[in-house]
């Protein structure tokens, strides 16, 4: 579990900047003008060492956070398709094809995450480069969402039906001995209590169920708008017309006498 948010944080927080703005500036650079890094006589060391295989391009990090000395497109190419290789590794489909996620699987993701930042970078990153820190274990989330989400495996816990399901008991003293069953098992942190129930229905069945019923009231009201009786009073509508023609009584006129 731990992993693949490692591998996530990786991926989807991390990298994908690397390869559109550059590596990190130093802590003490991050988020200042060129105007204040000049007038403070600031500089990056690393990123003399640091330079992407290939050479850089200039795209500047608005936030002012990477240095702007972004790889060339060869090079992001192999950054972002190895991207998506680690997250297919670690993404939840794996389950529709009856993949069992695995903790080699994570350090394969990891290897492969890795193995394209040496291509990049073969002078590898900063040691203050939060890539390398994760690669290195060493990363620092306090203070972020990220941190939060983070369970440590001696305050784990497992649940299943509101039930926490007990270290050192087998799972048949829960759900029986049918080796077919089927259930949904969460992982909570120690002292949250049980983890919400899932819901009755998925959540793109609901979006399925409220575009219907959208559409369905959209075709009410148009069948409102269009329903207008006044064909009912010309003379093709009339049931009764063909029998008064035959009888002469089709342009009788009444008036005073």
């Amino acid at each position: 579990y731990n992993g693949r948010l490692k591998v996530d944080r990786i991926c989807s927080e991390e990298m994908e900047e690397l390869a559109e703005h550059g590596i990190t500036l130093p802590p003490n650079m991050q988020g200042l003008t060129d105007e204040q890094i000049e007038d403070l006589k600031l500089r990056d060391e690393w990123a003399e060492k640091c330079v992407p295989c290939g050479g850089a391009e200039l795209k500047k990090d608005e936030i002012g956070r990477r240095n702007g000395q972004a790889p060339n497109e060869k090079m992001k190419q192999v950054l972002k398709k190895t991207i998506e290789e680690a997250n297919a590794l670690i993404s939840k489909k794996q389950v529709q094809a009856n993949v069992c996620v695995t903790l080699e699987m994570i350090k394969d993701a990891l290897d492969q995450l890795r193995g394209a930042v040496m291509i990049v970078y073969p002078m590898g990153l900063p040691p203050h480069d939060p890539i390398r820190m994760e690669f290195e274990d060493q990363e620092d989330l306090s203070g972020t969402q990220a941190a939060l989400q983070v369970i440590p495996p001696e305050e784990s816990q497992l649940w299943w039906a509101a039930k926490e399901l007990q270290r050192g008991k087998k799972l048949q003293e829960y759900v029986g001995k049918n080796e077919k069953t089927k259930i949904v098992v969460k992982i909570q942190k120690r002292g949250q209590g049980a983890p919400a129930r899932e819901p009755v229905i998925s959540a793109e069945d609901q979006k399925q169920m409220m575009l219907h019923y959208y559409k369905r009231q959209e075709d009410l009201k148009k069948l409102e708008e269009a329903d207008d009786d006044s064909h009912l009073n010309s003379d093709w509508a009339d049931r009764q017309a063909l029998k008064r023609q035959f009888q002469g009584l089709a342009n009788i006129r009444w008036a005073p006498r």
